[in-house]
């Protein structure tokens, strides 16, 4: 067993890993991440992608990528990025009055990151608060972008990027943001509920410009990921990306 866990996604390791001690935790309350690991312990693969997966032929999210395939499961993101976080950005009850009675609907917004380059955000809708947000997490696992980070501010000095490499602006309703480079401990200049999606993404310094309604929760987070998927489609050289230390994703070792 010992020679094949190498071999295995570092998610897949880690539920096999600790299923011994999965019993001795006692009443401790189970959290998104310790329900990612024990459904990793009972998946059964359905896609072509989940089987590459299990059987140890791909890894790594990069290679998940650089394959082609759709990613459909939530266990193929679970088993290839481990210990993600997760931040609830909004949770809005809706009622609507109807012949019946009182219909109540939860519209809840979720955000989860590894803190290194990966960060996804989607919404869900449902009837109670605890199945909505589980819908939630998993539709933001599901829509994880890479995340391109480097020094574009003339202070920056020599290493890896920790800000954005351009500025890229991104829009979501009425409200726009606009992401700017800063150099390394200027922090995140942006307001609470940009900053939880960009230090879910690993981005640790910004400047940040905004116009429209940035009251609304929702359009802002959006319009920060979408600045964020932005710097994705910029098409960017080689003398670009070394000047600017350029790397997309996580800093692999």
């Amino acid at each position: 067993m010992s020679d094949e866990i190498p071999n295995m996604a570092p998610g897949l390791v880690q539920a096999f890993a600790t299923q011994e001690d999965a019993p001795r935790e006692g009443a401790r309350r189970k959290s998104s991440a310790d329900e990612s690991i024990s459904a990793l312990r009972s998946w059964t693969p359905k896609t072509r992608l989940g089987r590459e997966v299990m059987a140890g032929r791909i890894i790594t999210y990069e290679q998940a990528m650089a394959s082609g395939l759709p990613i459909r499961e939530v266990e193929i993101v679970d088993a290839l990025i481990p210990n993600l976080e997760d931040e609830i950005i909004k949770v809005n009850m809706v009622q609507r009055m109807t012949d019946s009675g009182r219909r109540v609907r939860f519209n809840v917004m979720a955000c989860v990151g590894n803190k290194d380059g990966y960060v996804g955000l989607a919404m869900a809708k449902g009837k109670e608060v605890s199945q909505t947000i589980r819908k939630a997490l998993t539709a933001a696992k599901l829509n994880i972008i890479q995340v391109q980070r480097g020094n574009g501010s003339w202070e920056s000095s020599v290493g890896p990027g920790t800000s954005v490499p351009f500025k890229v602006q991104g829009q979501a309703g009425s409200t726009r943001v606009t992401l700017m480079p800063a150099p390394a401990g200027k922090g995140l200049v942006i307001g609470e509920t940009g900053k939880k999606v960009l230090v879910l993404a690993g981005v640790t310094d910004v400047l940040s410009r905004t116009k429209g309604q940035t009251r609304t929760t929702i359009n802002y987070a959006a319009a920060t990921f979408n600045a964020l998927s932005q710097v994705n489609s910029t098409r960017v050289s080689e003398t670009q990306r070394s000047q600017l230390f350029i790397h997309k994703g996580r800093l692999l070792e």
